[in-house]
């Protein structure tokens, strides 16, 4: 993790671990344990159904499913006849966010759908999900447009979007569920880091995003989701209930402009 920019990363050369905030000291006779974390650097954020207040050497940003296949024009979505255009509305909003919450020292994680080429992990339940009469294209079938296969890790369906182009520094996971959580590296990169807390967007809000966070929620992380961030192809009354849901049962909801407001010049 790139250190804070305006508070020194305090880690000697001997240090064992990703963070600042979670790490061991190593000597040839001795190995401290208990080195006393970095002090918080606090942002108020305007949220419902209640204020928060981040510490930022503490939070990530978790963006689910930002790729080609759902957001882009020739992609899987597009195929099927689905509305990737409307899946698109996080990308304006995390431009402006993330260079401010990488300046500020918070991590950005990028979970995206990759399957295997072989779908090894992929349970018959799965692939009914997305080919339910057995016909058509589905998961990890190639694209009529030679595009590459569906949802395939390291393909250009599977990749970012052009617009949102990770940075040297953010973290890549590859998930072949509709949770983030699900058989993939994220828990442990996010307890790695320090994060006790985490900002979400993407896309399916209903879906993917939703589920993410329902599973961080369960794991004890304290939530945040991003309504501008955040974008479904489904009705609107899909992504009315997942917000209420999420301030009822499983965090908080607020935008990237109260975000942007709170972090420290």
């Amino acid at each position: 993790m790139k250190p804070h920019p305006y508070i020194p990363d305090p880690r000697p050369d001997n240090a064992l671990g990703l963070a600042p905030q979670y790490y061991w000291v190593a000597s040839e006779r001795e190995v401290d344990m208990s080195v006393e974390p970095p002090a918080p650097v606090r942002a108020r954020i305007d949220a419902e159904p209640q204020n928060v207040v981040l510490d930022l050497r503490r939070t990530a940003i978790v963006i689910i499913d930002l790729q080609n296949d759902f957001c882009t024009e020739g992609g899987w979505v597009d195929h099927i006849g689905g509305n990737y255009q409307a899946d698109r509305a996080p990308i304006a909003p995390l431009e402006a966010l993330l260079p401010a919450l990488r300046q500020a020292g918070v991590p950005v994680i990028w979970v995206n759908w990759g399957n295997r080429p072989d779908l090894a992990n992929m349970s018959p339940n799965q692939i009914h999900l997305y080919k339910n009469s057995g016909k058509g294209v589905g998961l990890g079938d190639p694209l009529p447009n030679g595009k590459g296969h569906v949802l395939q890790k390291d393909s250009w369906p599977a990749a970012i979007v052009d617009e949102l182009t990770p940075h040297d520094g953010d973290y890549l996971v590859d998930k072949h569920r509709i949770s983030g959580f699900w058989d993939t590296p994220l828990d442990s990169i996010l307890r790695n880091l320090g994060v006790k807390s985490i900002l979400f967007a993407g896309c399916n809000t209903d879906q993917c995003v939703l589920h993410t966070l329902t599973d961080a929620n369960f794991l004890g992380y304290g939530c945040v989701m991003l309504s501008d961030c955040c974008a479904t192809s489904s009705p609107y009354f899909c992504t009315e209930a997942t917000i209420w849901n999420v301030k009822k049962c499983f965090g908080f909801v607020t935008d990237s402009t109260a975000v942007l407001r709170a972090l420290p010049a």
